[in-house]
């Protein structure tokens, strides 16, 4: 969390305080004064909120130090200006040592406890080979944190970090309870395509002063890095049967149904028992959050 001299947060900040600390950068725009004057317009911060900030003194030569989305190290005073707090800068600059994470939001359920729900989901595969590639994951100390620090989105449901283990668990759940209402559903698969389906989002995200999409999220999707991903490991696996491999990435690539596959149909119940499953947790979620207008999401 940034440091800020007599308050402790963005959204305690009061006219006359002094702030000196480390900031996210989600704004910056040079601008002209009525004197012909530059400056730069600014917005920072924190995962308590934001602020409107403004350098007037050496706007160029301050321009020069940081971009937008940068963190940054930032001096200057709270002042009240028509009505709205703004913070008067005396100095910004990029900060080189700063952790993205301390300025994101974060997940309000604590991720211990997440970490222990995905894990006695995974007991609920009992299939020899698929319970093997769902441990290959969990036992990824690498992947693991990973899958704890990634978002779900960028601005929908469960735009936060954390977000993926949350929603990961709620699909999970949510699979094992609708094979216990349909006991003719393969519930190896179901379940684990459920734990596995959105494990590409650990590649699809980049971390700066937002959250942003990095290159292969960008160009190639958290459908495609994640069949990739259970492609990859399934390979390293001595035999992984090609019948099980297929139905569990035809589940994970059609989680998103048409909007994913146009023209193509479900080919097992189990895929479109995860697709419903899916946009059942992104679209309440996102409801929750955003109102009834949010849509299922991704």
């Amino acid at each position: 969390m940034a440091t800020l001299e007599g308050t402790t947060s963005i959204s305690d900040l009061r006219a006359g305080a002094e702030i000196d600390g480390v900031f996210a950068c989600t704004r910056k725009d040079r601008l002209i004064a009525r004197s012909g004057t530059p400056y730069l317009a600014v917005e920072l911060r924190d995962r308590s909120g934001s602020v409107a900030a403004r350098v007037f003194r050496n706007a160029d030569f301050l321009a020069g130090q940081f971009e937008r989305g940068d963190l940054v190290v930032a001096t200057g005073r709270a002042e009240r200006f028509r009505d709205e707090l703004q913070i008067d800068l005396r100095s910004i600059r990029r900060a080189e040592a700063a952790d993205p994470a301390e300025f994101l939001p974060i997940a309000y359920r604590d991720l211990e406890e997440l970490d222990g729900f995905l894990e006695h989901l995974a007991r609920e595969v009992y299939d020899p080979d698929l319970r093997l590639l769902v441990d290959v994951f969990l036992e990824d100390e690498r992947f693991r944190e990973e899958l704890r620090r990634a978002p779900c989105t960028r601005a929908g449901h469960h735009a936060y970090l954390g977000g993926l283990l949350e929603h990961t668990v709620a699909v999970g759940t949510l699979a094992v309870e609708t094979c216990g209402l349909h006991p003719r559903l393969n519930s190896d698969l179901l379940v684990s395509s459920a734990l596995l389906h959105d494990i590409g989002k650990t590649r699809e995200f980049h971390f700066g002063a937002e959250i942003e999409l990095s290159e292969a999220g960008a160009l190639v999707g958290h459908l495609a890095l994640g069949h990739g991903l259970i492609t990859e490991r399934a390979a390293q696996l001595d035999g992984f049967p090609d019948d099980k491999l297929h139905a569990l990435s035809h589940c994970v690539l059609s989680h998103h149904g048409a909007e994913a596959q146009p023209g193509r149909r479900f080919r097992s119940p189990e895929a479109l028992a995860l697709y419903r499953l899916n946009a059942l947790d992104a679209g309440v979620k996102g409801a929750l959050e955003h109102g009834l207008q949010q849509g299922a999401g991704s």
